[in-house]
């Protein structure tokens, strides 16, 4: 079992990760928006699924296989951080949009929205960095058996942002009726977004 301190402090770091925008949250919003609450919830349950390939695979070793061979890793994190950072870029370019902001988008079969959402997950290297760099800072064999951890940090993790994306699914309709009467908000959320996605890629970079 994870020690409670520990497993507080990783729900902190899934609570941080959830809430930053990235691939997820921008599908999400864009398919609840122009499909309706239902296709979102659809699209998220593929997140789920996407979410549990991603734990089984720290979980049975990757991990460990990825922290063995550095450039596999350095591979991964510069990858990651230019990701990141072409995100970033993309907030703030001039006329890009708003995750918030109405687009229309083709209406989809709920086993596409299932399938697209995980598969936006699967690729979301923004997961891919957290379940290999963040999930084994909180796995020690002075706790138990390694697998069992894994496991009970994953579904943490999982419930955390099935949560957060659960909430802002059920209400994207509603925020980017306000963005749309607020442009000037509607500029700043970008703004800020693009500012949070450049600060991760720099610090993973860093790390």
């Amino acid at each position: 079992m994870v020690p409670v301190s520990d497993l507080l402090l990783f729900s902190g770091a899934a609570l941080l990760m959830v809430l930053t925008p990235g691939p997820n949250m921008i599908y999400l919003v864009s398919r609840s928006i122009c499909q309706g609450r239902k296709a979102g919830v659809i699209s998220l349950l593929g997140v789920v699924a996407g979410f549990l390939i991603h734990m089984f695979a720290a979980a049975l070793g990757l991990t460990a296989l990825f922290m063995t061979v550095p450039l596999a890793y350095e591979t991964l994190k510069w990858a990651g951080a230019a990701y990141l950072a072409y995100l970033a870029w993309q907030a703030v370019r001039p006329g890009s949009r708003s995750p918030f902001e109405a687009k229309d988008l083709p209406i989809d079969t709920p086993r596409k929205l299932f399938a697209m959402g995980f598969v936006t997950n699967l690729l979301n290297p923004k997961i891919a960095v957290f379940y290999l760099s963040i999930l084994p800072q909180f796995v020690s064999p002075a706790h138990g058996d390694m697998f069992s951890q894994s496991i009970e940090l994953g579904l943490t993790q999982i419930v955390i942002s099935f949560s957060v994306n659960l909430t802002i699914t059920l209400s994207a309709a509603r925020l980017a009726a306000w963005f749309s009467h607020n442009p000037k908000w509607l500029a700043t959320q970008r703004y800020v977004m693009g500012t949070v996605l450049a600060a991760l890629a720099f610090r993973l970079a860093r790390e």
